[in-house]
């Protein structure tokens, strides 16, 4: 190696570390606002079933049901296919997997719903029980990856039923094991950040009167009202609340129906596709991005139920709003009927098997830095490994066809996904 040519500079080294001096407090503010994904499994959909109606069946029954859909109005893959528009060379594949998933994992977010579709006569006691069902799935393996309950709001006529509900549902998972690694609490209506620090402080008295660590307790934050988005001093509310949940808040979830009508969206627009609802997700979605929440979209009411004609409709629709979310960097959404789970795991499917092998070569090229026809930086990089890891864990993609065409291992994968502050800066200079 040759001699190297030196080197000059004009300014001396205290000239850096006063600028990192002055800087200390913001390197400080960006780790504990933007700590960046948390790199765990993040379900394709949230199922909600009435606190009423749920039992040690649900998930089973929902699997059950789904099935059967498809085999009387689609019982083959070139009928799904023909439905939804499935091109050839992914019809098989994709049916296949819907079915095995839905015999496999019906469901991979159950939450019992204490709100909107509560019908019951005893408030406390399907609380309860609905502590005593979730620890016992939990235990014997029927569980769903993640579950727990959807409590009424912090608003004043419905706060006190609110707090009970979830006092009543966490003392009965301690109760009966304790609480699973799969629990979620999911906060509707949610209009001011004031209401979350609420929920916060509640939560927090939770875990001192049972001993538990400070934070074990999280919580999404439901969006079903035009304030949650924009605020009376023209901030981004959701912002805020992000800011007020103080590290405890998971997910950000869209109400389509309620944030319509806050906007007096008639009924027959009310969907998640409106021009309302993609400017409320995309404020949602900035504000969370790099804050480790994440966010889901709606529901669709239009349930495929009743003929064939109609149901092949229902599912045309749920399909193409599930492909246009996910496109959308949208990874969730919510599901309301057994009939919608075919065409949510259609939809997901198709979606990761369609790129998946571009998006392998375009890693593994960059991993090998093998160059290619696209240029890809770090942070390319970080998106497509987030994407296999995504189409790996919802069963979409395996993990062997994975490694055989990137040569990565899933802790290479989960490197490339999550590095850590810093690391995509300096690696791409």
């Amino acid at each position: 190696m040759g001699q190297q040519e030196k080197v000059s500079t004009s300014l001396a080294g205290a000239v850096s570390e006063g600028i990192s001096d002055s800087l200390a407090a913001v390197d400080a503010e960006l780790d504990r606002r933007y700590p960046g994904d948390p790199g765990t499994r993040q379900p394709v959909h949230t199922v909600y079933v009435p606190g009423n109606v749920f039992d040690a069946g649900t998930i089973r029954s929902w699997g059950a049901q789904a099935l059967a859909a498809l085999d009387e109005h689609a019982p083959d893959a070139s009928s799904f296919a023909a439905v939804l528009g499935l091109s050839d060379d992914l019809a098989e594949d994709v049916y296949g997997r819907v079915r095995a998933k839905l015999e496999r994992e019906p469901i991979e977010d159950l939450r019992v719903d204490f709100e909107d579709g509560y019908a019951g006569d005893d408030e406390d006691q399907d609380a309860a029980r609905a502590a005593r069902l979730i620890s016992a799935a939990y235990e014997n393996g029927t569980a769903a990856p993640y579950m727990g309950i959807r409590m009424k709001c912090m608003e004043a006529a419905v706060r006190d039923r609110g707090i009970r509900t979830t006092d009543v549902f966490l003392t009965g998972l301690l109760e009966n094991g304790g609480l699973p690694d799969g629990l979620v609490l999911t906060l509707p209506k949610v209009t001011y950040p004031e209401q979350v620090s609420a929920f916060v402080r509640l939560l927090e008295a939770f875990e001192k009167a049972h001993g538990l660590d400070a934070g074990r307790l999280g919580f999404e934050i439901q969006i079903e009202t035009s304030q949650s988005i924009l605020a009376s001093d023209g901030t981004a509310a959701v912002a805020r609340m992000i800011g007020a949940a103080e590290g405890r808040a998971t997910g950000l979830h869209y109400g389509t129906f309620d944030y319509s009508a806050c906007l007096g969206v008639s009924a027959a627009y009310q969907a998640s596709d409106h021009p309302a609802a993609d400017h409320a997700k995309a404020i949602m979605q900035v504000a969370a991005a790099g804050t480790g929440v994440r966010v889901s979209d709606g529901s669709t009411n239009v349930l495929p139920v009743g003929s064939t004609e109609h149901v092949h409709e229902a599912w045309r629709l749920h399909y193409g709003l599930t492909r246009r979310a996910l496109a959308r960097a949208y990874y969730q959404g919510w599901d309301m009927h057994p009939g919608h789970i075919p065409t949510r795991y259609a939809a997901v499917f198709a979606f990761y098997r369609e790129g998946f092998e571009a998006a392998a070569k375009r890693l593994s090229a960059y991993a090998n830095h093998a160059g290619g026809d696209v240029m890809d930086e770090p942070a390319t990089a970080k998106a497509l490994s987030s994407y296999l890891l995504r189409g790996i864990d919802c069963g979409a993609l395996d993990t062997f066809e994975v490694d055989a065409l990137t040569g990565l291992t899933r802790a290479d994968l989960d490197r490339f996904a999550a590095p850590r502050r810093g690391d995509l800066t300096a690696t791409a200079q």
